[in-house]
């Protein structure tokens, strides 16, 4: 099985570059203008795309990230609303990956034999579900993998050398690297030790590892890129699109280009690793 990840982190590591990941949530600020950021982002320079999928109850999500996910479910997001934004990001764009990210409920609820039929259907490379420990891989993991969809799992600071193994051992597309004991926005990354923790963590894995929590500027993302496989930006792209809605919340002409612009902008800040790196 080869996915959309596999196949660009292949050509990116032909090209000698780290890959760009953009966060942002499905249906934040309405579904019209989520699909519009959604497609502007691989033009911009995105590598690949982490979908959040709006919950009522997140544990990884800072402050900024819930409130989009509470945006979008005020206007009346729905798991089945965001397979149907992916089917719509794939009537134009069958390269770029795209990977949903979110928490089990939602897709215990829907049913995770229809939830991956659907998932693959609609375009979906692949998972990252932060409240399904390897303990539970029969549950979502296992078959996803054998739906054809790569299933990413979450490595932190705290993961030791005698739990990386377990965490490991189903995961596939890339390892996420969380670079701070903490959630979403709340620090910002040291990348000197991240670069100590990828590289312990390549001791044990052939993936290719990104990394995310805490990196907000083109800068951070530079210094990430430099240290690892990718840097994913979430906080920093949900607060852009915060801060160009009008006094009600709803979005304005400059939504999504203030998502847009700053994705180019990190975009060159992660590609700038590259002459770093030579």
């Amino acid at each position: 099985m080869t996915t959309r990840i596999d196949t660009r982190f292949a050509e990116l590591k032909t090209q000698g570059r780290s890959a760009f990941v953009t966060y942002v949530m499905a249906g934040d600020p309405d579904l019209t203008t989520s699909l519009e950021i959604v497609k502007a982002l691989p033009k911009a320079g995105a590598d690949v795309i982490e979908l959040g999928i709006p919950f009522t109850d997140p544990m990884a999500d800072g402050p900024s990230i819930q409130a989009a996910g509470l945006r979008a479910l005020k206007i009346g997001m729905t798991l089945r609303k965001t397979l149907e934004l992916v089917r719509d990001f794939r009537k134009d764009d069958n390269v770029t990956p795209l990977v949903l990210m979110g928490y089990y409920n939602p897709i215990y609820i829907y049913g995770v034999d229809k939830f991956l039929a659907d998932a693959k259907t609609s375009g979906v490379d692949g998972l990252i579900i932060v409240d399904l420990p390897p303990e539970e891989d029969d549950e979502l993991c296992i078959p996803a993998l054998k739906a054809g969809l790569n299933f990413i799992r979450l490595a932190t600071p705290t993961t030791d050398d005698k739990r990386l193994p377990a965490v490991l051992a189903n995961t596939s597309g890339f390892v996420y690297y969380v670079s701070i004991a903490g959630i979403t926005g709340a620090a910002a990354a040291d990348a000197n030790a991240v670069g100590e923790a990828v590289a312990r963590i390549k001791r044990h894995t052939k993936l290719p590892i990104c990394v995310g929590f805490g990196i907000r500027t083109p800068e951070a993302a530079r210094a990430i890129a430099e240290k690892a496989d990718g840097s994913v930006v979430g906080t920093a792209l949900v607060d852009a699109l915060k801060n160009s809605l009008d006094a009600e919340g709803r979005a304005t002409a400059k939504t999504v280009n203030a998502v847009a612009e700053l994705t180019a902008a990190l975009a060159q800040g992660v590609k700038g690793a590259k002459q770093a790196a030579e």
